[in-house]
């Protein structure tokens, strides 16, 4: 289990943010916007693969959060980049950085992926999935 923690401001370490709070929602909302958008960049991702990952949302909506990130992510799109940023921060404890972020566009042999992208997965199967790569890479850390 990793010992290290992060901090984020007004929100307690030890406890989990709520995210249905408006107040928090607009405070981790940038930090979430620009996590999200340098992780679309490391790995590589096609704009309707972002979209897609934050639950289907519009091109113009899009465009928007890239150019004039909105105030507030919903409790769903921040509970999205929450499991995305888990999953690119384990990606990168386990593997080099180029690995790291190729990860998610590579064929997998683990049967969860059925031979198709971790990517491809997550895209197919929403926030269900999202969660379960992230628990198979936590447990992958842990030397499970």
């Amino acid at each position: 289990m990793s010992t290290h923690t992060v901090q984020l401001p007004g929100i307690p370490w030890d406890h989990a943010a709520d995210l249905s709070s408006r107040a928090v929602q607009a405070r981790l909302s940038p930090a979430a916007t620009r996590a999200f958008l340098r992780i679309t960049q490391a790995w590589k991702l096609r704009d309707q693969d972002a979209r897609a990952l934050l639950g289907g949302i519009s091109n113009g909506s899009f465009y928007n959060l890239k150019n004039r990130p909105p105030t507030k992510l919903d409790q769903d799109r921040l509970t999205r980049v929450s499991l995305l940023i888990g999953i690119f921060k384990v990606l990168n404890i386990l593997y080099s950085r180029r690995l790291a972020d190729a990860w998610v566009q590579l064929a997998n042999t683990n049967p969860m992926f059925a031979g198709a992208t971790p990517l491809t997965y997550m895209l197919k199967g929403g926030l269900p999935a999202m969660l379960r790569v992230r628990e198979l890479l936590d447990a992958r850390r842990d030397g499970v």
